[in-house]
């Protein structure tokens, strides 16, 4: 997918949703990011294949950020609706799920939320806050943080309870032939640590 058709349907959604004064090329480049994250997770290949660098203010797709330059923190103007015509349906699918669950947040709010995250860390280990950087954030760490997003997207999901208590239910309900041996489910959590 292009990355700019990615930028055009998060505005085309801001301008649906009546929050078209809230979409700036900073909210822009942190849903690009996330929606990156999300696709890897689910697809385990790129949305688009610019690479996204971690900034000052966040990650970044340069070629975006050049492209909206000119509007600095100003509402970005609406794009035509014939070119997302031809997105996949898995991928507006994504862009969908980022816009639901992102959409919301304002540019700064969605900047902070990246700071406190590990792939923008990384990438900036060792630099000053306002140090400027170009390092690309690795495509594996965002995937990670992807798999690290649907389970809270999971979560939040109003019907999460109460199917999980069904299979809860119906979990201790069977009869099961396989038993956990003492001390099993101390050594699991200990791989998952080291």
């Amino acid at each position: 997918m292009d990355y700019l058709k990615a930028a055009h349907y998060f505005i085309i959604k801001a301008y649906e949703d009546g929050v078209e004064a809230d979409i700036t090329n900073m909210k822009v480049q942190k849903l690009l990011y996330y929606a990156q994250s999300l696709h890897l997770a689910l697809y385990d290949e790129p949305l688009f294949n610019e690479v996204i660098q971690a900034w000052r203010y966040g990650p970044v797709c340069p070629p975006a950020y050049r492209f909206y330059h000119e509007f600095e923190a100003k509402q970005l103007p609406i794009p035509s609706l014939d070119e997302l015509k031809a997105i996949p349906p898995e991928q507006k699918q994504v862009l969908d799920e980022t816009w639901s669950y992102f959409g919301g947040y304002h540019a700064y709010r969605l900047s902070e939320m990246t700071h406190g995250e590990f792939p923008w860390k990384k990438a900036r280990r060792g630099l000053p806050p306002e140090a400027a950087s170009t390092e690309p954030i690795q495509l594996q760490d965002m995937k990670e943080l992807g798999l690290q997003k649907l389970d809270l997207i999971e979560r939040d999901n109003p019907t999460y309870e109460g199917v999980m208590s069904e299979v809860v239910s119906q979990g201790l309900a069977e009869n099961s032939s396989t038993r956990i041996s003492q001390g099993e489910v101390h050594d699991w959590l200990t791989t998952l640590l080291d």
